[in-house]
């Protein structure tokens, strides 16, 4: 019978949290939704929860409850990369390795095979263990002949040595064998498929994903392990709690099987030139890359995908290694588009610092989608294409930063309340009609500090110089205030109108004791 394994990283964005800030081990910390002080606490450690904060509290809540509390956001992307990399790090004990897809830190793999290259499969799932924890992970290991039950026995494993794991200690990841000689913590090989669905129904239901409903109403009616519920007629659970239960209900009890679907990893499309001489001259460089782009290109089409962005990495005689990344305005397999931009890129340096010995060229692919054409096409005032064209051109020039726009964002000081996002695809303009017109805040990056206010102003106050002349009218003060979880902010706001007729938007900072310009109002 094939056997199969599941790894359980428990808690898997707060692991990712105290990996980035290992400090924090050492007070309450948590994982929020948002980092402001309405965002909803996601994961906390046992440093939190001795505190009394609990998850589904506000961010504002912990802190009154614990003041050292550490907060942050986990974002999906960085959750996402992490279990690629995590990913990448599994296959090197076994190529089927499937990651979950519900479960962000939960994972299948195929453990038959192996026994000619680890002996045991008790050796080679000491060692996968071994290697998480070496990576700073805290996980739990089942090895048997059923899916769910390894994924039920990995889930509940952690509950029997909870004291241990460093979410829930001061303490880094360490690793230690048990009091039986050759056995790990938190892993375990099932010998046989009895003793695996044994183990299987022990394991309580609040270790599972279960709806939260399901779960409280379970516990009331006593039903608290998977053996118990396996137990319920299928029917009956069906129509009380819904079809996630009863699909649970099918796994559990074998009647639902689900083979291993692993994701093999997409290699992309790369092309490495190992130049005879130090290259200096950029336009021969050039030349090169176009004899590999095409044949590079006709790889990616074979595929039904096209290329989204090129990385040409440049390997220098003394000065290392250099990346630069080429974005086209749209997928695209045409060679001469990415030409122009490489060209552009490269045609402000004439002469490079250092001879390039190696050029690699790396392709990230996207599925090539077939461009819809009008039957009656009209023309546009705005071409979006040509728009965006134009602006990969300005990105391969000035670099992938140079094209950027303000996205809002909740906060309450004024500068804090956008952000300069990289712009990636022109969209159409939504113009809003307004009953009649309005003044605009142009605001610095930076407020501008402002010369000290003199006691005596006999010409009246100069904010800033002679041309713009003295203040003539001051409306406010607007007291704004922020930031009391990190660093107490309080501004008071004011509009002043100097005699030139310029309308500028100021503040007085309690804390700096200093007059500061925020913008202009026109």
């Amino acid at each position: 019978m094939d056997q199969t394994a599941c790894i359980d990283l428990p808690a898997f964005p707060l692991q990712l949290l105290l990996r980035k800030h290992p400090d924090w081990r050492l007070h309450p910390a948590a994982v929020v939704e948002t980092d402001t002080p309405q965002g909803t606490i996601l994961w906390i450690n046992e440093k939190a929860r001795a505190a009394g904060i609990r998850t589904g509290m506000r961010y504002a809540a912990g802190l009154s409850l614990a003041a050292d509390l550490r907060a942050a956001v986990v974002t999906s992307a960085e959750i996402d990369d992490e279990v690629v990399q995590l990913s990448e790090l599994l296959r090197r004990f076994t190529p089927e390795v499937e990651p979950g897809a519900d479960e962000p830190g939960v994972f299948w793999l195929d453990a038959k095979g192996l026994l000619r290259l680890f002996g045991s499969l008790s050796e080679w799932a000491s060692s996968l263990h071994a290697e998480l924890v070496r990576a700073g992970f805290v996980a739990s290991l089942a090895v048997g002949f059923d899916r769910f039950a390894v994924y039920a026995v990995a889930k509940g494993r952690r509950a029997r040595h909870k004291g241990d794991t460093p979410l829930f200690s001061d303490k880094l990841p360490g690793y230690r064998l048990s009091e039986k000689q050759g056995s790990v913590p938190f892993v375990h090989v099932f010998d046989s498929a009895a003793t695996e669905r044994t183990a299987a129904r022990e394991v309580r239901l609040d270790r599972l994903s279960l709806p939260t409903s399901a779960r409280d109403t379970f516990l009331k009616l006593g039903v608290t392990t998977v053996g118990q519920l396996v137990d319920l007629p299928l029917d009956g659970v069906g129509v009380r709690f819904g079809p996630e239960v009863r699909r649970l209900h099918r796994l559990a009890s074998g009647a639902l099987t689900q083979p291993l679907a692993p994701l093999h990893p997409d290699v992309p499309a790369m092309r490495r030139l190992i130049l005879d001489n130090p290259e200096l001259d950029a336009s021969r460089l050039v030349a090169r890359i176009e004899e590999a782009l095409g044949p590079m290109l006709d790889e990616i089409a074979a595929k039904g995908r096209a290329l989204a962005e090129l990385q040409i990495a440049f390997r220098f005689e003394r000065l290392g290694d250099h990346i630069e990344s080429i974005q086209p305005a749209a997928p695209t397999l045409v060679p001469r588009v990415l030409l122009e931009l490489i060209r552009l890129r490269l045609q402000a340096v004439r002469q490079l610092p250092d001879g390039v010995m190696e050029i690699a060229l790396v392709a990230r692919e996207t599925p090539a989608v077939d461009k819809q054409r009008e039957l009656f096409a009209v023309k546009k005032r705005r071409d979006l294409e040509a728009g965006a064209r134009a602006l990969a051109r300005v990105k391969a020039a000035l670099g992938d930063d140079a094209v950027v726009y303000a996205s809002p964002r909740d906060a309450h000081l004024p500068e804090e309340r956008f952000a300069w996002v990289p712009l990636s695809a022109l969209t159409e303009a939504k113009p809003r009609l307004a009953d009649e017109p309005r003044l605009i805040r142009r605001l610095y990056t930076t407020p501008v500090p402002l010369p000290p206010r003199e006691r005596h102003e006999p010409d009246g106050w100069l904010l800033r110089d002679l041309a713009q002349g003295p203040v003539v009218k001051v409306n406010g003060p607007y007291a704004v205030s922020g930031w009391w979880w990190k660093k107490p902010v309080a501004r008071e706001y004011h509009f002043a109108e100097t005699k030139s007729g310029e309308q500028l938007w100021i503040y007085y900072a309690r804390e700096k004791q200093r007059w500061y310009l925020q913008g202009h109002v026109g």
